[in-house]
């Protein structure tokens, strides 16, 4: 058990390693077989984030209405002078020496130095000025309710804002809470709805005075759409009403300048799932009904593609071809410097990446899977499985981050003629080199200058041969075009891969541990990375 964790140290420490680069339907047509499988993110989900809890202001609103318990600072000079801080008694009266009570309760804040100086001049005719500012407000408890994550009874200024107070309780819950119907009682009667779209699209946000024993009501959504694909603003919509415009969700959702069209699925009461495609631009009109999920997505018919040039060459980065075009054709467009190994290019592609990915999320929840589902027999195993799982779990959160770079792999017999390239390809070009570097659990990880007849035995035993941790059954030889050769240094009779210049040399570590479902799945994810990403993760 304490080899197995051991192993998760080891495998966990990977993900802090030095990186080695390893470069060198026509319209309204219906279709009820589409589905949508994204998560669709809520809209203002990240506006509770605490920003606003911890804040108060004391911004002059010349409209807010002296309450009990507001601090008044007043300023005399002239015939009678004094600098005084007085609070608004239960009575709603301030209490100023030689000049007696005044009443303030309700007086709005642009007004209390006027009535402050007309009380003054009864006692004092002439030659007294008066200056008063509200030093504090009043501080309210506001009870915040409904549909959000902690509900309960928050202080505040009366000044406060309602996203202050509802940010104190953590926000709105995202899977039913309203941001667009949210209401402020006051003796169980209904004072104003709050629509927190006008604050999220427009800045706008109302100002309203608090007073203790308020109530924030935040209702349950009633209508929404989910939007996804070519837009800026891929979220859960709330509505107002039951329907919407295509053109007012697009003003919401805003389509980038690709998108030409949507994709409408709605499921009916037959329990039957409609989708349909509608021109973006011919259909603005077109009723969305709440629940529907829509999908903007371009739709194009492209005669001309775009790809980008990379490495050690002398033509432009980028450049437009028609589509159809094969690789062999546009080699044959592009410059080479005396420095570009032609031999070794190589063809970077989005759909492989994204394969890719899925690949090694997948493996990754499998991972996850057998990890939370280890049984434990007693409490020691139990504490030890605990720690061991939670080193896995950030493992797996780290290797999650990593994005695959969708390499197309060329050989000595790929034929480049019938490889057509596609919208966004990149060509690769290495630089020609005659170094080699040697990494991972080697005794002094380094490059060395390439010889010639000398084999990888050679180059290991000139960085000081392997060191206690290595895995002499799994070294690696990436070559400058992206192959990889793996190389059993323990088996009788194997002889070593050629080592040619450019060439990467990695041996990888030896985990120590009885688990082998574990060693060999985190071995393969970790492997999966090294060539799909592009680059070797190894541990200090």
């Amino acid at each position: 058990m304490s080899k197995l964790f051991f192993l998760i140290v080891f495998l966990t420490s990977q993900l802090f390693a030095v990186d080695i680069a390893l470069n060198g339907m026509p319209d309204d047509e219906v279709n009820t077989t589409i589905h949508h499988s994204a998560t669709t993110k809520v809209f203002g989900e990240n506006l509770f984030n605490g920003s606003f809890s911890n804040i108060r202001q004391y911004k002059y609103n010349p409209t807010y209405r002296i309450n009990i318990g507001d601090v008044i600072s007043i300023k005399f000079w002239g015939a009678y002078e004094a600098d005084i801080k007085v609070t608004v008694d239960t009575q709603g009266n301030i209490f100023i020496p030689k000049v007696g009570t005044i009443h303030l309760l309700g007086a709005k804040n642009e007004e209390i130095s006027q009535l402050i100086k007309k009380a003054v001049e009864n006692v004092y005719k002439q030659n007294v000025f008066v200056y008063a500012n509200l030093d504090n407000y009043q501080p309210v408890s506001v009870f915040v309710t409904g549909s959000v994550n902690k509900p309960g009874l928050y202080e505040g200024l009366s000044s406060d804002l309602i996203i202050q107070f509802l940010d104190k309780a953590k926000g709105i819950h995202l899977k039913d809470g309203s941001f667009r119907s949210i209401t402020i009682l006051r003796d169980n009667q209904r004072l104003k709805t709050i629509d927190l779209y006008d604050f999220l699209l427009n800045g706008s946000l109302e100002f309203f005075q608090f007073k203790n024993g308020d109530v924030i009501f935040v209702d349950s959504i009633q209508y929404y759409v989910s939007v996804q694909g070519d837009v800026k603003r891929p979220y859960r919509f709330e509505l107002t009403t039951p329907t919407i415009t295509l053109e007012t969700l697009s003003k919401l959702a805003i389509p980038n300048e690709t998108a030409t069209n949507v994709i409408v699925s709605r499921w009916q009461k037959n329990h039957k799932k409609m989708v349909q495609k509608l021109s973006l631009y011919k259909h603005k009109n077109f009723i969305i009904q709440s629940g529907d999920e829509v999908e903007f997505i371009p739709d194009h018919h492209a005669y001309m593609i775009e790809i980008n040039i990379e490495g050690e060459h002398l033509s432009a980065h980028k450049m437009v071809i028609p589509k159809g075009t094969t690789l062999q054709e546009a080699l044959e467009k592009i410059s080479f410097s005396p420095l570009s190994n032609k031999d070794a290019v190589q063809l970077f592609r989005k759909s492989v990446a994204k394969l890719q990915k899925q690949l090694i999320d997948s493996q990754l929840r499998d991972l996850e899977a057998m990890v939370l589902t280890t049984g434990s027999a007693t409490p020691q195993e139990a504490l030890i499985r605990k720690q061991e799982a939670q080193l896995v779990l950030n493992f797996i959160e780290r290797a999650k981050k990593v994005e695959p770079k969708g390499r197309v792999y060329l050989n000595d017999k790929s034929d480049l003629n019938r490889i057509v390239l596609e919208d966004q390809d990149t060509i690769y070009i290495p630089k020609k080199s005659d170094i080699v570097t040697i990494q991972g659990e080697v005794k002094l990880p380094g490059a060395q200058t390439y010889v010639e007849g000398l084999d990888l035995n050679d180059y290991l035993e000139s960085v000081g041969g392997y060191n206690f941790r290595a895995d002499k059954e799994n070294i690696l030889v990436i070559r400058q075009n992206g192959k990889v050769i793996n190389y059993d240094a323990t088996t009788f009779g194997t002889e070593a891969p050629k080592i040619l210049p450019g060439d990467s040399i990695l041996v990888l570590g030896k985990p120590d541990t009885k688990d082998l479902q574990i060693t060999k799945d985190i071995t393969q994810i970790i492997y999966q990375i090294a060539v799909g990403a592009a680059v070797v993760l190894r541990a200090f």
